[in-house]
């Protein structure tokens, strides 16, 4: 089978691409490096010069250029749709960059996919939909997004049914949440809490928790998820269906995720606490109930031993954060750790 994957540098996108090659597929990836790191695929490269047949190749490209991934994807089976500028809490600042890249990007990877005649598309969406619902979340609640993230991943989620059931395309909704794991990117002030708070303590600096750090997230390790993503590929028992990926135990405030990574790292802790960001839902947990009928999933990796396995690379080479993407919006509600660059 050859497999298209949209994002192959980033965290989701270089792990589902792991996998697809190990189960012998070819796979075709395309990134545009706003989020992703081509160090996250650089042993594909290195092995592709040492195994017959050749089974990855990298296109430099963004999804909004809809031409070029039209013809990057000709002949593709499958595609993952994995690329996302997934910053929900700067999209109420930079609404425009998000909306651009999960909104339209997202529309272009469709039609790229259905005019090529692909099987199957498999959508990585967010949790976000779900917005200020009660918990944990569920397939079947109505979606109440908070943000321009959020709203715009629900959009393109009914893009892609209406398309897909138009054209008669098989598809799956993923709605991944709060992934953590080796190869996220850390130096990212915008995004990823665990991974901050890891680069900043391994650099003796305290983390910096938003509002009262009561709010309560469920992390997915990355390797526990994979086999939902293989199991959406080549099953059928998910197709037009949207299913939550990632444990529904173990949920935790930011504020006791602060403190297990400081007692992993044996790191005095007093964290910096800094106002609220606006939109910023309180209480987010997803079921996985779905997940283990249809997919068979199963919470194998505990939040401990997740931190453990990312803390070590972290450790070894430690980075600056670096300030990347444009503040389009900027008030007396922007984040100061953003507008003064204080992480």
């Amino acid at each position: 089978m050859r497999v298209f994957i949209t994002g192959v540098a980033g965290f989701l996108g270089s792990h589902i691409a792991d996998a697809m090659i190990a189960d012998g597929h070819y796979v075709v990836g395309i990134d545009n490096f706003i989020g992703g790191d081509p160090e996250n695929f650089r042993h594909l490269e290195q092995t592709k010069r040492h195994t017959a047949p050749v089974l990855f190749e990298f296109r430099a490209m963004d999804c909004n250029d809809f031409e070029e991934v039209r013809d990057a994807m000709v002949g593709c089976d499958l595609v993952f749709h994995c690329a996302a500028t997934a910053y929900e809490g700067l999209s109420v600042f930079s609404p425009h960059l998000v909306t651009q890249n999960i909104v339209g990007a997202s529309v272009g990877v469709f039609s790229a996919a259905i005019a090529n005649k692909v099987k199957r598309i498999i959508h990585c969406s967010s949790m976000a939909r779900y917005g200020a619902n009660n918990i944990p979340f569920r397939e079947s609640q109505v979606c109440r997004p908070q943000d321009p993230y959020g709203i715009g991943k629900l959009c393109a989620e009914k893009m892609l049914e209406n398309l897909c059931e138009t054209h008669k395309v098989d598809y799956v909704i993923a709605v991944p949440h709060n992934i953590i794991g080796v190869r996220q990117k850390y130096d990212d002030p915008f995004r990823n809490v665990a991974s901050i708070m890891i680069n900043r303590m391994v650099q003796g600096k305290q983390p910096i928790i938003y509002g009262d750090g009561r709010q309560v997230r469920c992390f997915s390790f990355v390797d526990d998820c994979i086999a939902c993503f293989r199991a959406m590929a080549y099953e059928t028992s998910g197709v037009g269906q949207v299913i939550n990926i990632g444990p529904d135990e173990e949920p935790v405030s930011i504020n006791d995720l602060a403190s297990l990574i400081a007692e992993i790292l044996h790191f005095p802790l007093d964290p910096i606490y800094m106002p609220g960001r606006p939109q910023e839902v309180k209480l987010a947990v997803c079921s996985s109930k779905k997940a283990r009928q249809l997919l068979g999933y199963e919470t194998k990796t505990t939040l401990e031993e997740g931190l453990r396995k990312m803390i070590e690379p972290i450790k070894r080479r430690p980075k600056p954060f670096e300030y990347h993407l444009p503040i389009e919006i900027v008030s007396e509600r922007t984040p100061k750790t953003w507008t003064d660059r204080l992480f």
